[in-house]
């Protein structure tokens, strides 16, 4: 009489290693994807700056209000203003996950705990994105601020002054990093790199720690027929909305901090007409 000898049941992967991964197809996969949030996020993000550099709500008194009157005076091309600069951010992405995943890898050799290498290594890798990416974020903060023109009751965010129309994009960010090399020098382009690294740092940090965190709850307390895919959104989520409420106070100070140049008071800072 032959027995039934029951397999055991199949396990699932809860966190993907770096030596699982194909590079081939990730690397190129990874930074499609961040170019697609990008464009979803980038009008969102260029308000939120907006609202951020302003004083007393002398240009905006919301983001509707903004939004509105973005359209209103530049058109809907006015959302993307400074995106082709901010997506060559995208290519720092790589240099992020490789950091990470690779001190993971060397923390996870060493038996740390999954979220310690997870805190540890997000912090580390968001050191290396953020040298790559200020000065990008430098340029790509100012071309968000010269939108409106400044004439009649339209008012102005032009930090530097230059003018923005009758000029192709190129020309103008030309400009703009002869303006900032002319005022600031080379270290015009990492201005608010240090508050950049105070903010991002722990950001993300913060949030692989809570993702993992999040995950390993949401596994012992959901039933085993949920999802692993809405687990690790829920979880994505949830750490994201967690820092995001702890560290936004920083990077309030990172968008001030950054496209403020010496003598702003003398190149237009908000600048804000009102002949009626």
């Amino acid at each position: 009489m032959s027995t039934i000898v029951e397999s055991p049941p199949p396990q699932f992967i809860k966190n993907i290693e770096w030596d699982m991964m194909d590079k081939s197809k990730f690397f190129p996969l990874s930074m499609l994807s961040s170019f697609t949030v990008r464009c979803a996020l980038y009008p969102l993000s260029l308000i939120k700056t907006r609202l951020q550099i302003q004083k007393h709500n002398v240009v905006y008194t919301g983001m509707f209000d903004a939004y509105g009157k973005i359209l209103r005076y530049e058109g809907f091309s006015g959302l993307y203003k400074g995106f082709w600069v901010s997506s060559v951010q995208i290519v720092s992405g790589v240099f992020y996950i490789s950091t990470y995943e690779g001190v993971r890898h060397i923390l996870a050799q060493r038996n740390v705990d999954s979220k310690v290498r997870a805190l540890v290594a997000g912090g580390i890798a968001s050191m290396v994105g953020q040298t790559i990416i200020v000065p990008f974020d430098v340029l790509s903060q100012h071309l968000m601020m010269m939108g409106i023109d400044g004439k009649g009751d339209k008012p102005s965010l032009n930090l530097l002054g230059i003018r923005d129309t009758g000029q192709g994009k190129f020309k103008i960010t030309l400009e703009l990093i002869r303006q900032i090399f002319k005022i600031d020098g080379f270290g015009g382009f990492y201005r608010g790199y240090v508050a950049s690294l105070a903010a991002y740092v722990p950001n993300s940090a913060l949030w692989w720690a809570f993702y993992h965190l999040y995950q390993d709850e949401l596994y012992a307390i959901l039933p085993v027929w949920v999802s692993h895919l809405l687990i690790q959104s829920i979880a994505g989520t949830l750490g994201g909305f967690t820092t995001t409420i702890i560290t936004n106070p920083n990077i309030t100070c990172v968008g001030i901090t950054s496209p403020n140049p010496k003598h702003s008071r003398h190149l237009g800072w908000f600048h804000h007409d009102n002949n009626h």
